[in-house]
């Protein structure tokens, strides 16, 4: 029986208002494409409506500031949830443990890299290109392909924290339960009794 770590609140703030983030802009953007593009195929569940457009820019405006704070903790505190210098010659070790941890390092960077490609070239995007039926922008294509690897991402990221961890880390994730040596729960104690 696996014993359940204990996760940074920090971490699982930051972690699971981007997840919702992510996974709200994923799917507005779906709808979004499903709306006025089509070219790859899709659904036809939406009419052409600018309201999506506005919906899904309004995740990616929000998706944006948390990501950035969520990419620099990433790329400092949780860096050795990420690919490290030794994860190559890892790799090679097929079906021991260390390869599992190195494919998860790996899929954690490549779902870190996805949502930096789809949210930087979010910000790339005009809303009047797809009424205007502009579909041609370079911008716009990179947009669609971090759509399709996020999505690949968060499979591979979901499916690699379950072999690693199992359920008790992907619980882990989303436990309200706290430690006193957290970090940020001695900020917050100590920011409370600054203002008694």
């Amino acid at each position: 029986m696996r014993i359940t770590p204990y996760q940074p609140l920090l971490l699982r703030l930051l972690h699971g208002i981007s997840a919702l983030l992510v996974l709200g802009a994923w799917a507005t953007g779906f709808l979004v494409y499903d709306s006025w593009d089509r070219r790859f195929g899709g659904l036809g569940v939406t009419t052409r409506d600018r309201n999506l457009i506005d919906i899904h820019g309004t995740f990616g405006f929000f998706l944006f500031f948390v990501f950035i704070a969520f990419a620099i903790y990433s790329l400092s505190i949780g860096r050795k949830r990420l690919i490290q210098r030794e994860s190559l010659s890892q790799l090679t070790q097929l079906g021991r443990p260390i390869w599992w941890v190195a494919l998860q390092r790996v899929t954690n960077t490549t779902m870190l890299a996805a949502a930096t490609l789809a949210v930087g070239s979010g910000k790339l995007q005009d809303e009047n290109w797809l009424p205007n039926g502009e579909l041609h922008h370079i911008a716009y294509f990179v947009h669609l392909t971090a759509w399709v690897l996020i999505i690949l991402s968060i499979a591979a990221h979901v499916l690699m924290s379950a072999k690693v961890g199992g359920i008790p880390l992907l619980l882990s994730m989303t436990t309200l339960k706290t430690r006193s040596d957290d970090w940020l729960v001695k900020k917050i104690q100590k920011f409370a009794r600054s203002k008694k």
